[in-house]
């Protein structure tokens, strides 16, 4: 099973045997890679009842919820790993669903589009435009998207709150991007954070 970059990023680095929350798990194409390959005890939350059913079809433990409100009924530290991949900007209230990753689990997977791309930014400059990219593949209207970020959006936002970075990894396409130069070459962040 080959996974996105990124959910690749986060099960190259879940401990063997983790008890893991999936937040927006989608079909959990993550969560059954690392029930198969880590024997990982996976958990899903996720708001599509259809991707529910495909979820549960693959035999997977998985809920249908809401990131906004759901996240309340899960006891304090139940998970070794809260992960959170492609939703944290999608998000009504970005800072309530962070405080409850890292009050539900030990630590928290987080990824996001980065909207400091150069080639966002360039969309904005000769275009004018919201931009369409491999990354962002649908006009503004249709979007998912409420609170565009960048990657150094996101470390301002953890700084604030004291929260630890304990892995980042940044992405254009599959291939790997250095840190210092990654809020203007990366598509996509992925943050290891801890309380």
């Amino acid at each position: 099973m080959s996974l996105r970059p990124d959910l690749q990023i986060i099960a190259n680095n879940v401990d063997r045997g983790a008890r893991v929350l999936d937040i927006g798990c989608g079909d959990g194409e993550l969560m059954a890679s690392l029930r198969d390959l880590c024997g990982v005890d996976a958990r899903g939350l996720e708001l599509d009842p259809a991707n529910v059913s495909l979820a549960v079809g693959r035999g997977l433990s998985v809920v249908q919820g809401d990131v906004e409100t759901d996240l309340a009924y899960y006891p304090d530290n139940a998970f070794d790993y809260a992960i959170l991949s492609q939703t944290l900007q999608t998000a009504r209230s970005p800072d309530r669903v962070l405080s409850e990753l890292l009050r539900i689990g030990s630590r928290a997977f987080v990824s996001f589009p980065n909207f400091g791309f150069w080639r966002v930014r360039a969309s904005f400059l000769f275009g004018g435009r919201m931009p369409v990219t491999p990354a962002l593949p649908v006009s503004w209207y249709e979007t998912e998207n409420i609170h565009q970020l960048t990657i150094d959006d996101f470390r301002a936002f953890i700084a604030e709150r004291r929260v630890t970075v304990e892995g980042e990894w940044f992405l254009s396409g599959a291939r790997a991007v250095k840190g210092g130069a990654a809020n203007l070459r990366a598509e996509h962040a992925v943050f290891l954070l801890r309380k």
